[in-house]
């Protein structure tokens, strides 16, 4: 089965067709120009090119949070208005679950970490184990030093990634929590090229959040019966939006839907 999936979550944007793994093919912006206006453009060029159309589609998968309230709006709408167009299926796949997919050959904690803003990341654990990925802990906001006090008890190898990645890393190292950055580890980097050893950083999407890593994270909840139809699909924002906590702050009932 061809799974289209679609990552909006952060400041790229991306699309990927898979099969049974594989990536079929792909697509990847980051001009920080709105998703409203390259989602689809990027969608259709990308399936044109590769020869590929809707038709050709098994399931539409979309990153559903954390991340930016609009970014997440903008995607879960698209794969909603897709899959309604050709009554496919499709599952919303954790953002930070995603980005612990394209680590999944690290062996140790994976640190998924996305910049919340407000002195928080959004995070999640999970464990890299012979190829498989292990949640630990669930999707929420924290603070740095909320995250830090989880860790300190966790002597495992751990690996950082996403957008939030540098600011873990700087902030944990500080508190004593040794830690690498996947595919962008400054440290390592240093001290090697510093020993004559030649090597180059990975691009920063293979290290953010991706479609690809959507996909595979897609794949699991396929086997595992995480289908949901274009209706009941929806963004999970894990903390209230600034205008939501604004109402709060004023004594005003929040209307949930």
């Amino acid at each position: 089965m061809k799974i289209l999936a679609l990552e909006t979550s952060a400041k790229s944007v991306s699309a990927a067709v898979t099969e049974n793994g594989a990536v079929l093919a792909s697509a990847y912006q980051n001009r920080g120009l709105t998703h409203s206006v390259t989602l689809m453009p990027l969608i259709d060029g990308m399936l044109r090119t590769a020869g590929l159309s809707l038709d050709d589609i098994g399931l539409i998968a979309a990153a559903n949070g954390p991340g930016s309230f609009t970014g997440l709006r903008i995607g879960v709408s698209a794969a909603k208005g897709l899959a309604w167009a050709k009554e496919l299926l499709c599952c919303g796949v954790s953002t930070l679950a995603a980005m612990a997919r394209t680590a999944a050959d690290f062996q140790g904690l994976i640190i998924g970490a996305m910049d919340a803003r407000r002195q928080q990341i959004y995070h999640a654990l999970f464990r890299g184990e012979n190829g498989r990925v292990l949640r630990v802990t669930q999707d929420c906001a924290i603070s740095l030093e909320e995250l830090a006090s989880l860790l300190r008890d966790m002597p495992e190898e751990k690996l950082v990634v996403g957008d939030g990645a540098a600011l873990c890393a700087d902030y944990l190292s500080t508190a004593g929590i040794s830690c690498r950055m996947a595919a962008a580890d400054r440290l390592c980097y240093n001290t090697l090229t510093e020993q004559g050893i030649t090597l180059k950083m990975a691009p920063e999407h293979l290290r953010m959040q991706s479609a690809w890593g959507v996909a595979r994270a897609a794949l699991e909840l396929v086997r595992s019966g995480g289908l949901v139809s274009g209706e009941e699909l929806a963004p999970v924002y894990c903390r209230l939006s600034q205008a939501e906590r604004e109402r709060l702050s004023r004594g005003l009932k929040i209307t949930l839907d």
